[in-house]
């Protein structure tokens, strides 16, 4: 019997003494967990702002988000949206060509290709499972293109899903996934860029160009034999955002908090009037 008290009372003794030694080790190891996890939220600005420049993915070849010239330089709506971030970094900025067939791989690219892609990117259930955007800053939707002496012709989805009607696309972005998914009977000619299409319709080449209601406008501002019959009634309804890896969380707040910004002040409606394009936040 004593025994069996001596024992209990030296096992009461160690719970005793090891309950401050395992509440010390749980508050350093939540301490640690927690500056594990504040680290890993700064790691990206942090690399950003040393490396001293923010490396944006974009396309190039779409007309008015984001195009570039001949000359090297970049411009549109997706640029403009990429310099406020840069500021709001307090960076430089550079711009890496991707493309809509490689955007996903190149996004997901390890080491990275850039920090983030931009202009004319929809935001989707199927990029957001991967990857992360950001809130929406402009809408978008999806239109036709055609040449204006058949804008009387197209007047629906039927009207285009036809055995004589030639849609012409250009490959790996929701223009291309879109077509395939809705026109079993048209004639989908797949044309490698982007910004050549309008021309081709225009041409006559192809009767259709699957578009969205971002680039479509420039498009029947600047060349008079196209016209976008469905304009004001997109097929879909969406939203244009900004593109990155997951894990970037800080990034992606500095992004949000720009797009925030720029809605609140008015600048992001006046990008919007700008560019000729709807505003509807």
């Amino acid at each position: 019997m004593r025994k069996l008290l001596q024992e209990k009372a030296i096992y009461f003794i160690a719970i005793l003494f090891l309950i401050p030694i395992a509440a010390s080790l749980y508050y350093q190891s939540s301490n640690e967990s927690q500056t594990c996890l504040q680290k890993e939220a700064d790691v990206t600005i942090s690399r950003i702002q040393k490396r001293g420049v923010l490396l944006v993915g974009t396309t190039g070849d779409y007309r008015p988000l984001t195009f570039l010239e001949a000359d090297g330089r970049y411009w549109g709506f997706g640029i403009e949206m990429a310099e406020a971030i840069a500021k709001k970094l307090g960076v430089g900025l550079q711009f890496v060509p991707t493309s809509w067939p490689t955007l996903t791989s190149d996004v997901m690219e390890d080491p990275q290709k850039f920090d983030l892609a931009i202009g004319g990117i929809t935001i989707t259930n199927q990029r957001c499972e991967i990857m992360c955007m950001s809130d929406g800053y402009l809408a978008n939707g999806k239109t036709i293109l055609c040449q204006s002496s058949a804008a009387k012709r197209f007047q629906s989805l039927a009207d285009i899903d036809q055995p004589d009607v030639k849609v012409m696309v250009n490959p790996g972005g929701t223009n291309e996934q879109f077509a395939n998914g809705k026109l079993t009977h048209a004639t989908i000619v797949v044309h490698q860029k982007n910004e050549e299409i309008p021309e081709l319709v225009a041409e006559g080449k192809a009767d259709v160009m699957i578009t969205e209601i971002t680039e479509a406008p420039y498009y029947i501002s600047t060349d008079k034999r196209l016209a976008a019959p469905l304009l004001s009634d997109p097929f879909t309804r969406a939203h244009i955002g900004v593109l990155m890896r997951k894990e970037q969380n800080d990034l992606l707040k500095v992004v949000n908090d720009v797009i925030k910004e720029m809605k609140s002040d008015g600048s992001l409606r006046q990008l919007h009037e700008k560019y000729g394009l709807v505003y509807s936040f």
